[in-house]
């Protein structure tokens, strides 16, 4: 047999074989061997450990309001330890301007507490009053970036001091109304929103109409920031 002859032969087999496979419903994919395909191996994306600083954690960055907030804490009568030592730490993140210091009257809250009964007290608030001055007089040439409110935000504020002191039947300047403008304005993020005005309103009204509550907050058996938080809309 010659071998174009035997090749035509195996060639005719091979049909013959595949036609058989395929009558009897057979598949080819029988016959062939599926590799696995290679898992891409995972890439982690390593967390962060930090958060991003933002303009107002640099410790020169100062927000006037905060400051002001913070010294009617300080002042506020009969104000607990940890409300007193919560606020010092959160000074001591700060350097304000020798002009902020003497304007706000918050070294004088500060130095005031370097004699409080509270051991742990008084040693926080000296240290803070000597980071201040340190610093003050290595760095005077130095500006500080103050965050100021607006014209017609300080009008709208005022008003709504009006409205709580009169629901108390005290002064618009009184340190208690003013701490608890502040409080407001602190937890509507500063903002004179939909919140802050709502608050506002309920806290007039509890205030005015509540004897219980009144009282409460005259004497003090209720903190501001609780207060507020209770009233938040």
């Amino acid at each position: 047999m010659t071998a174009r002859r035997r090749s035509a032969l195996l060639r005719a087999e091979t049909q013959i074989y595949f036609q058989s496979v395929c009558c009897l419903g057979g598949s080819m994919d029988k016959f062939v061997v599926r590799k696995p395909k290679c898992l891409q191996p995972e890439v982690k994306i390593p967390s962060k450990t930090k958060g991003q600083a933002t303009l107002y954690s640099l410790k020169r960055v100062v927000v006037l309001e905060d400051i002001k907030r913070w010294k009617c804490i300080l002042e506020f009568p009969n104000q607990t330890r940890e409300n007193l030592m919560n606020t010092l730490k959160e000074l001591k993140k700060k350097i304000p301007s020798e002009e902020v210091i003497r304007s706000t009257k918050i070294g004088e809250a500060v130095g005031s507490l370097q004699t409080h009964d509270d051991k742990d007290v008084s040693h926080l608030a000296q240290e803070v009053y000597n980071q201040w001055e340190t610093f003050i007089k290595e760095n005077r040439s130095k500006p500080n970036i103050e965050v100021r409110c607006d014209a017609a935000t300080e009008k709208l504020r005022q008003n709504a001091r009006r409205l709580l002191a009169e629901a108390q039947n005290m002064e618009a300047d009184h340190s208690l109304v003013e701490c608890i403008e502040r409080e407001v304005f602190h937890q509507t993020s500063r903002l004179i929103n939909v919140h802050y005005r709502r608050t506002i309103r309920a806290l007039v009204f509890a205030l005015k109409h509540k004897a219980e509550t009144r009282c409460q907050v005259k004497e003090g058996t209720i903190k501001i920031h609780e207060l507020v938080q209770s009233h938040k809309k």
